[in-house]
């Protein structure tokens, strides 16, 4: 019998045992926090208009982007893996160290559900086309702190579509 993986590292389970919580938690995190995306997830990713993510460069300074596109832009083509059709804009933290072996987190929000997804992993593939994370973590987060909001994706060319402030 396959004895359940520890999803948190040593910082994670030192607070966890200061918290009175190791116990709850070690039974929690395996259940929660997955080693690839249930179909829920790999949908939910599949509707979103934008993307947040989350990286560290060369010096361990984090640094959060929002990468966006149509619906769609964001795929996985299997449990283990999901697929981004979108470039870091140029001169941005995240184009600065989006390469292959670049561990990210992935965060997608449904404003109006409230509902949001995380994703940890590692860049496999990285190009003009966009990229590839290999899924390490894969895990629901609370909506307790998220107002309801309506958001849309507007392409920059098209008639009447918002255009950014100079």
């Amino acid at each position: 019998m396959d004895t359940p993986r520890d999803p948190f590292h040593d910082g994670e389970r030192a607070l966890q045992a200061q918290a009175g919580m190791q116990a709850r938690m070690a039974e929690v995190g395996p259940r929660a926090i997955r080693d690839h995306m249930p179909d829920q997830h790999r949908d939910f990713f599949a509707l979103l208009p934008l993307l947040v993510v989350g990286s560290v460069d060369d010096d361990g300074q984090p640094w959060a982007s929002v990468l966006s596109g149509p619906p769609g832009f964001v795929q996985s083509p299997d449990p283990r893996t999901l697929r981004v059709a979108a470039r870091a804009h140029p001169g941005s933290p995240l184009a600065a160290h989006l390469r292959v072996g670049a561990p990210l987190g992935l965060l997608g929000i449904q404003p109006h559900t409230r509902r949001r997804n995380r994703m940890n992993g590692t860049v496999v593939l990285a190009g003009e086309a966009g990229f590839d994370v290999e899924v390490e973590q894969s895990f629901g987060n609370c909506p307790k702190y998220i107002r309801t909001r309506e958001a849309f994706y507007f392409d920059e060319g098209a008639p009447g579509a918002p255009q950014p402030l100079a």
